[in-house]
């Protein structure tokens, strides 16, 4: 019989309010007209951090699951936020260290079958999931590129955490969106984000917080991965 043990350090209210597994709606906080990120204002003040929850397996059987990371054994993280949406986060974009070798084979078919840039394809999942496969959102987006079920079932995608099966479909949903937006950039990573129905709605990138930041994120993280080949 398999055993469950859960470890969260954080057992209040308020940490419990914020948890991923508690929060099953996506927020996204509109921008007031002219406002940009950088704006100091409290329409995107600093919130507490969102609750990763490992699941990780003793010798014996038990099951674990922590909101901290595992030291000396396997784990998967079971819930995770879009790395790239926080709209304070504090990684400097400039400098995060990139994933330049996981996944060459299945990302240069990816690119190749979509005609999209491998580089640009590695953004994405670095801003989505920061590389790491199992990870499952606070809404159900699912692996390296963030599919949610709804998509994944659209692609034909039997196994969204399968690092292929997530690459190909996730890199074919994107280059349909380039195409769907006249191959405008920041206008299919806005849709990536935030649904093509918000970028038609607003005539443009939707004036969301995490949907700016994101855009301008994944910006950065492409040139990088451009620069490094």
């Amino acid at each position: 019989m398999l055993r469950v043990a859960v470890l969260l350090s954080c057992f209040s209210v308020a940490c419990l309010a914020n948890s991923p597994v508690a929060d099953t709606e996506k927020t996204q906080r509109k921008l007031s007209p002219g406002q940009s990120l950088t704006d100091k204002s409290p329409t995107i003040k600093a919130r507490p951090a969102q609750i990763a929850v490992y699941k990780s397996v003793k010798q014996d059987g038990t099951a674990l699951f922590s909101d901290r990371q595992p030291l000396n054994r396997p784990y998967q993280v079971m819930r995770f936020d879009c790395f790239a949406c926080d709209p304070v986060s504090t990684v400097n974009w400039h400098t995060v260290p990139l994933y330049t070798k996981p996944y060459n084979r299945i990302i240069a078919k990816a690119a190749d079958e979509h005609q999209l840039d491998p580089a640009l394809i590695r953004a994405v999942i670095h801003a989505e999931s920061s590389f790491r496969p199992q990870v499952v959102s606070k809404k159900g987006a699912v692996g390296l590129m963030q599919l949610m079920p709804q998509t994944a079932s659209y692609l034909g995608v039997a196994d969204p955490s399968h690092p292929e099966q997530n690459i190909i479909a996730g890199s074919r949903y994107l280059a349909s969106l380039l195409k769907q937006h006249n191959s405008d950039l920041q206008l299919a990573l806005a849709a990536y984000n935030a649904g093509a129905s918000n970028v038609k709605k607003y005539n443009g990138v939707p004036p969301f917080a995490e949907t700016q930041a994101y855009v301008e994120r994944v910006a950065i993280l492409h040139r990088r991965y451009q620069q490094a080949g």
